[in-house]
């Protein structure tokens, strides 16, 4: 019997994000879980993402999602809506 889990998606914690340039353990943790969730057909999300490196090294490592201040500050619901219509 398949097992179901009641989630969709699995945040990689800024703690990995944070030294996943720079240590190569974190980078292999961060890439286990990337796989994991894949794997799995779960959203990854990265959080604390701080620098384009960071970025850039999530994106080659599959993960497409990701929320930090690289992005934006932390806003309210209306100034979202008004960043996303741009």
């Amino acid at each position: 019997m398949p097992r179901r889990f009641p989630i969709d998606a699995v945040k990689i914690d800024r703690s990995f994000v944070d030294g996943l340039v720079s240590s190569p353990e974190d980078s292999a943790i961060v890439g286990a879980v990337i796989s994991m969730g894949r794997s799995l057909g779960l959203h990854v999300i990265a959080e604390g993402v701080e620098t384009n490196a960071q970025a850039e090294q999530l994106a080659s490592l599959g993960c497409g999602l990701a929320q930090g201040y690289l992005f934006s500050r932390p806003i309210d619901a209306r100034a979202a809506g008004e960043l996303l219509r741009g």
